[in-house]
């Protein structure tokens, strides 16, 4: 074991200097074209050429998927250069010293057997088939495919941003598959480039022999005098050699060239791919077995051959239909009894049903065609853009909302759940309206007595044909599932600080890293964690402030987080901040924000009672008096709110905080600003004021 680990250890840091080996190979086939190299170097090099080109073909056959060899542009390009580099230095070698070692020798005398016309022809056959069969087939194919990826890839990502869009895929996978997209296409552009090294190295090795056999020639019988018959054998037997050592492993790249471009995905490596295929059906191998046995009885034909080969073609395909006659009578056979519980669940499933869905809607049997686009239901069309409504208003996104049924639930109910835990449910009625009085309506509407469930408004639930009427009436009428989208919208703005995790914390950082990598690095882990600005964003949410900006939130909380890390604190910082865009989110049409001031006493009687506990800042008060003024508080927005308006009460940046947190219960719909978050353009008027003595009797001055 310490043994295997310390190889281990030894291959990791070899890899880890990759990039250095890499810089330095390519260093030395450039050397290899001007430094002479000795006989024994060269035969090393020639048996590592072999080596490397028959690892190639391998490679590329086990391999599942093109883009799994994505290097392989590039390796083609270095495999050539060291090949043409060995050809120099066999060729300096042959030219100086009659001599090329011993792998040349080889081929020369051994593997031709020392005929000078046969190594040539065999020579000259690998270079055509080489030439003209693999290299031009492969550069074709490498031309359609990289042609066809690139036609291909505006629907890619038309798939990709509706898969998005859907709720299918999140933004990593789809970030993830944009990528694989552009890898592809970069890899068949690549490819189709490539192949033209392997031709042109096909050309350079009949320029090369031809060479050599001239200048040995000459070198031969000018330069030392050899009678030219045999200075023809000793050159050319020795060119013919190297020509051969060249090629062979010229073949082998170019084979892998065109099997890495014409290797469609899949499953399993080439070798499985092919003889799953191939003996998937047993006629063609009794047919091909028949037809070899009517020649083998053909008159002048040899019959060992044709009858040995007929035999295995005709048992293969027996072997073949025994094996889909056995999968066909499993088909049929009724499926096992299922094993009990305890034994059908392994840890690794139980494991899988604990988790938990951030959010999901489950609905009875009844408003299953809401659900079903294919029974024209809309709701999942809605959702996505809930998704995208949700991204633009809070900066928030939302995750995938699984929908599903539930036979446990009431034909027409839904429930909603946050995290496995239910958070809201409802009724609705398929195939009819609901209709609700905004207050201005103009008569009645028959129909089924309800309210609606996002903000618990008397409604009711009418037919189709009074929908028209009730709209004339002045009635608001929106379908069911316009019902079920609101009432999630709003469960979703409401529940925003719990689904954001602190995971989407760290994907908003590093999505923002890409335009401001020095922001984000100052910020986390330098000044922050990533926990701490969870908690300032989830702040943020719970009262309905987008994190939209998240730029200005992190400008702010760097500049801030310096000095202090109360998240309070830098919240408080981060919405004053954001002045500009919280003034806007208030104000009306004109630009102006209708406000309830709290009076300078009662502020600095609610500042003096605020005291820091786990919660935070909290309204330390004696009940009674909470109760006073909660009840003043309450008084004052009702009056706000009978006028149209939404109450907003406006105070100090040193209550804030407090007088929300006391009014988030009672009165969870009330906006709390600060005069920090006010910007100086913006006009501010005062609709009411709230004094109150908490030792006496409060008043409401208007």
């Amino acid at each position: 074991m310490a043994v295997q680990t310390a190889g281990s250890s030894g291959l990791r840091r070899i890899l880890g200097q990759s990039d250095v080996l890499m810089a330095a190979g390519i260093m030395v086939i450039i050397g290899m074209l001007i430094i002479p190299l000795p006989a024994p170097l060269l035969d090393m090099l020639l048996t590592v050429n072999i080596a490397t080109s028959v690892i190639i073909v391998l490679v590329s056959i086990y391999n599942e998927d093109a883009m799994k060899f994505s290097s392989f542009p590039s390796l083609l390009l270095i495999t050539t250069l060291f090949r043409l580099a060995l050809n120099v230095s066999t060729s300096r070698l042959i030219l100086l010293h009659g001599e090329a070692g011993s792998v040349v020798h080889s081929f020369g005398s051994f593997v031709v057997g020392g005929n000078l016309v046969v190594g040539l022809v065999i020579f000259f056959i690998l270079v055509i088939i080489q030439f003209v069969v693999i290299t031009n087939g492969a550069g074709r194919v490498a031309e359609v495919a990289a042609r066809f990826t690139l036609d291909a890839m505006p629907g890619k990502q038309m798939a990709i941003d509706a898969d998005l869009n859907a709720g299918l895929i999140d933004e990593t996978q789809a970030r993830q598959r944009r990528t694989a997209i552009s890898e592809e296409a970069d890899f068949y552009g690549a490819m189709d480039g490539a192949s033209k090294f392997v031709k042109g190295d096909a050309i350079a090795g009949i320029i090369i022999i031809i060479v050599n056999i001239i200048g040995g020639l000459t070198i031969g019988v000018i330069q030392q005098g050899v009678a030219p018959a045999e200075a023809l054998h000793k050159y050319a037997l020795l060119t013919i050699g190297d020509g051969l050592v060249s090629q062979v492993p010229a073949l082998l790249i170019s084979t892998a060239t065109g099997i890495v471009v014409t290797r469609s995905a899949g499953t399993t490596d080439l070798g499985s791919q092919l003889f799953s295929q191939l003996s998937g059906q047993s006629k063609p191998l009794y047919i091909a077995g028949g037809t070899l046995a009517a020649f083998a009885m053909l008159p002048g034909l040899p019959k060992l051959p044709f009858f040995v080969v007929a035999a295995v073609a005709i048992g293969g395909g027996y072997l073949v239909k025994r094996q889909h006659d056995a999968e066909a009578f499993a088909a049929a056979q009724p499926p096992p009894e299922p094993p009990r519980e305890a034994e059908q669940l392994g840890p690794q499933q139980v494991i899988q049903m604990m988790a938990v869905d951030p959010i999901e809607v489950e609905v009875g049997y009844g408003l299953i065609p809401i659900v079903d686009e294919q029974s024209g239901g809309g709701l999942l069309r809605r959702i996505t853009m809930i998704r995208r409504q949700l991204a633009l208003d809070l900066g928030l996104v939302l995750p995938t909302v699984r929908v599903r049924d539930n036979l446990q639930h009431a034909p027409n109910a839904y429930v909603v759940k946050l995290r496995g835990v239910e958070i809201a449910r409802g009724t609705l009625q398929p195939g009819q309206f609901l209709a609700m009085d905004p207050g201005t309506a103009e008569g009645d509407v028959p129909g089924t007595e309800t309210h609606e469930p996002a903000f618990g408004l008397p409604a009711r639930w009418i037919m189709p044909q009074q929908k028209e009427r009730a709209e004339l009436l002045g009635y608001t009428v929106v379908d069911a599932e316009s019902v079920l989208a609101t009432h999630l919208t709003e469960l979703v703005k409401r529940f925003a600080p719990d689904l954001l995790s602190r995971q989407d914390t760290q994907n908003l950082l590093e999505n923002l890293r890409g335009d401001y990598p020095a922001l984000v690095e100052d910020l986390v882990p330098s000044t922050l964690t990533v926990g701490e600005v969870q908690e300032v964003l989830q702040n943020l949410l719970s009262e309905r402030v987008s994190i939209r900006d998240l730029v200005t939130i992190c400008e702010a909380l760097a500049t801030h987080g310096r000095l202090t890390r109360d998240i309070d604190l830098l919240t408080e910082y981060a919405r004053a901040a954001l002045a500009r865009q919280i003034s806007r989110q208030h104000a009306d049409e004109s630009g102006t924000i209708h406000t309830i001031t709290v009076g300078t006493r009662t502020e600095d009687e609610i500042a003096s009672a605020i005291q820091q506990t786990e919660r935070g800042n909290t309204i330390a008060m004696p009940p009674w008096q909470m109760q006073r003024l909660l009840g003043v508080v309450s008084t004052e927005v009702e009056r706000v709110a009978g006028f149209g308006r939404d109450p907003i009460i406006l105070c100090s940046s040193r209550i804030r905080l407090a007088l929300r947190r006391l009014l988030e219960r009672r009165l969870p719909n009330v906006t709390v600003l600060s005069f920090a978050e006010v910007t100086p353009l913006t006009a501010v008027e005062a609709v009411g004021n709230i004094e109150v003595n908490v030792g006496g009797n409060e008043t409401i001055h208007r």
